[in-house]
């Protein structure tokens, strides 16, 4: 279906693929992986024909359909959520569009003289919409937008009104709906909530389309992948299964490729102690020609790369009273909306409260209320005595000063911490060398939320407050980041989608939905993964 012989891709002096070869046959779902940078992004540009490779050769069907989603969003604006989404089905798209626009101008009484004509056209497309499936389609698009959290006054409302995000989220809902026979899809997790997670894993694993993706979700990847393909240093290495088993095979392939490289090492220590010992004994100089001969026809094998997650050592927050948080009558509102109505909460010390619910519940809300961001319309938030309040927000990463490097983040804010101790967090969370000094504008999405949770955790507070501090983060961050935390001697108020952080880091459930209790928010005094045993599901209201 789709092949990759011997490609090779470089910007500059850098080696993105070398001699790379890979295929994907129909029905197959791939993991792409790989550190940032390594140039899983390029792959998808040159499957898509938007880069052509330096050497070597890609091989597609000339009939074959892909669907790529991209880490940005298109700009979209002029349409429902609804005609956005249809307008993506290729030539069943661009006949919805047609009829949307004769339906109005039959409708317009200045178009009135014209309606012979109008009628006509209309019968025609109508006719050819009817005979590809396109009355299914209006169906099939509002399943899967509702599927990524859509309600229904927003699948009929303007697609230009909505956030990045949710764009992000039309963006997929178009992929998914154009019937392509292959899916691209670069980290198609990274703006959907748990429950629209949850329904995109049973959506990829019906669907009959081949499948390539990267995805910082290591639960999403075991639950939809059948193999992986990792990318560094340019080469393309196939493990057949999922993410754990990968992990499991790498470990293994990288036992095997150590114990061979040590093998070498003594071998050739061997052969030139030989070399050293006789080069200039005459008898003995065939022996040694001979052995210096084979010594530069060996292949010398490179040292094993070893990417482990280790926890850094966080220094200890200062003590806390055994009152965190008190949250007393809190009222709530947007507009004619209550978000809160008289809800009373209490965080205790060395509680680790994960907050649950669907879009719109409240989450992010109660987050900015503890933190003090924005203030109840009724009620009361009281913070306990010798509190130090650290608060993640995705609205952070566009506070941080562009023209300042990683290390001047740093620096700034703790000028006279020793050099050693800044270089090592920034290491910790994967800025190392010349990484250091990259200036902001030129980071990413997941870079910026790196340096946020390093300057943070530098000089640690004793409550931390954190809404979605696992987006953009790859999953050996987010492993180091779980590994750091689970030692983390203070309390915890957070909401995540990744279930690793989830599973790892809470010892509380906070459940806004009420769909369990009927009523307000409900809490559970046990860690997610207890709730989950408990109740059955992984999210609110998604049963399986």
């Amino acid at each position: 279906m789709l092949s990759l012989s011997a490609v090779s891709k470089h910007y500059g002096s850098r080696s993105i693929l070398e001699g790379a070869s890979f295929q994907l046959d129909p029905g197959d779902k791939v993991g792409l992986v790989g550190p940032n940078g390594a140039g899983k992004t390029t792959l998808f540009r040159l499957l898509v024909g938007e880069e052509r490779p330096d050497d070597g050769e890609i091989s597609l069907p000339r009939d074959l359909t892909i669907g790529y989603l991209r880490q940005d969003a298109a700009e979209m604006r002029g349409r429902s959520v609804i005609d956005e989404v249809a307008h993506g089905a290729g030539r069943l798209g661009e006949l919805h569009g047609e009829l949307t626009r004769l339906e109005r101008q039959l409708a317009d009484p200045e178009h009135s003289g014209d309606l012979d004509r109008l009628l006509e056209r209309f019968g025609e497309v109508q006719g050819e919409y009817q005979q590809l499936g396109g009355y299914e389609l209006d169906a099939r698009a509002r399943e899967v937008l509702a599927g990524l959290g859509f309600a229904e006054d927003q699948i009929d409302g303007d697609v230009g009104a909505l956030s990045g995000g949710w764009k992000m989220r039309v963006q997929m809902a178009k992929v998914l709906v154009s019937g392509a026979r292959v899916l691209l899809l670069d980290e198609p997790t990274n703006h959907l909530d748990l429950e629209s997670i949850l329904w995109l894993e049973q959506y990829l694993q019906a669907t009959e389309a081949a499948i390539l993706m990267t995805c910082h979700d290591r639960d999403f990847m075991n639950r939809v992948v059948t193999r992986l393909v990792d990318l560094d240093a340019g080469k393309l290495v196939v493990y057949g299964g999922n993410y754990d088993f990968y992990e499991r095979e790498r470990q293994i392939r990288a036992r095997e490729q150590d114990a061979a490289f040590s093998r070498q090492q003594a071998m050739l220590a061997k052969e030139e102690r030989f070399i050293e010992r006789f080069e200039r004994h005459v008898a003995k100089a065939a022996q040694v020609q001979s052995r210096i001969k084979k010594l530069e026809k060996i292949e010398k094998l490179e040292p094993p790369k070893r990417r482990v997650a280790r926890p850094f050592e966080m220094k200890t927050p200062p003590r806390s009273g055994n009152d965190v948080a008190t949250l007393s009558g809190i009222t709530k509102r947007y507009g004619p909306r209550t978000i809160y109505g008289g809800f009373d909460f209490e965080i205790k010390r060395q509680e680790r409260w994960c907050v649950l619910g669907k879009n719109g519940a409240g989450k992010t809300t109660l987050l900015k209320l503890v933190a003090g961001i924005i203030r109840p319309d009724a009620g009361e938030v009281r913070l306990g005595a010798s509190l130090k309040l650290g608060y993640f927000s995705q609205a952070a990463l566009e506070q941080l000063d562009p023209e300042a490097t990683v290390y001047e983040h740093l620096d700034r804010e703790f000028p006279t911490a020793p050099i050693s101790a800044k270089m090592n967090i920034l290491g910790a969370f994967d800025f190392s060398g010349e990484e250091t000094e990259k200036r902001v504008r030129v980071l990413s999405g997941g870079e910026r939320s790196r340096l946020i949770l390093a300057r943070m955790l530098f000089d640690p507070p004793n409550f931390l407050v954190l809404d979605e501090p696992t987006n953009h983060l790859d999953l050996f961050t987010k492993e180091m980041l779980v590994k750091t935390l689970s030692n983390f001697d203070g309390t915890m108020l957070f909401v995540s989608h990744d279930r690793t952080f989830l599973r790892g880091l809470s010892n509380r459930v906070l459940d806004l939905s009420g769909a369990r209790a009927g009523k307000g928010p409900e809490c559970f005094p046990d860690s997610y993964e207890q709730w989950v045993e408990r109740f059955g599901d992984e999210a609110p209201g998604v049963h399986r």
